[in-house]
């Protein structure tokens, strides 16, 4: 039996609700790649933030790193009760992203370029995750869940950038721990310890 003859009362139940789930799909497997190829590139951002300011910085990027995995890995599990999947190309996943502004600046130890990048790629996933809230609010819960709580953690991302680039101040209180996800935990088990 083909997938598109399984009944699948959950995906039904979207489509009842005036639900575009093929659209819903192609939104989440974008967001997917986009915050998975966030995580790569803030790894290589961090570790040319050098010297002793940019050892502040580190920490501050690393925070928003492994809260970007925690989000590609939230929409993973939706993304396929959904009836979606990944695309197997590991390179047209991360292509799909749009995120090669992210590459290394000309000067690549150049800490303020390298925020500005950082904010740029926040504000972006911002967009795209309220764009997700916005189509399943009222609609799909489940997916609105996940949403709702990584635009949270990506709208306190951009804060913390806002405020090493431009002095703004963001109420921004250290994690406790690297990974804490203090919105996203409940979607997504890989950076647990225990």
């Amino acid at each position: 039996m083909s997938d598109s003859k399984i009944p699948v009362v959950g995906i039904n139940v979207l489509k009842q609700n005036g639900l575009d789930v093929e659209e819903l799909k192609k939104l989440l497997i974008q967001n997917a790649s986009v915050e998975f190829t966030a995580y790569y590139y803030f790894t290589n951002l961090r570790a040319h933030c050098t010297g002793l300011e940019g050892e502040g910085l580190k920490g501050i990027i690393e925070d928003a790193r492994l809260e970007d995995l925690s989000h590609f890995e939230a929409c993973i599990e939706r993304i396929y009760q959904l009836g979606g999947s990944l695309p197997n190309d590991a390179t047209q996943f991360i292509k799909m992203s749009g995120c090669e502004f992210l590459q290394l600046p000309a000067n690549p130890t150049d800490h303020k370029a390298i925020l500005e990048k950082c904010l740029k790629a926040e504000q972006g996933a911002i967009v795209n995750w309220d764009k997700v809230c916005k189509m399943t609010f009222g609609k799909d819960p489940t997916t609105y869940d996940i949403a709702k709580d990584i635009l949270a953690e990506e709208i306190e991302h951009e804060s913390w950038f806002l405020e090493l680039i431009y002095g703004r101040p963001s109420g921004h209180m250290r994690r406790k721990y690297s990974g804490e996800r203090p919105h996203t935990r409940k979607h997504s088990r890989a950076l647990d310890m225990a």
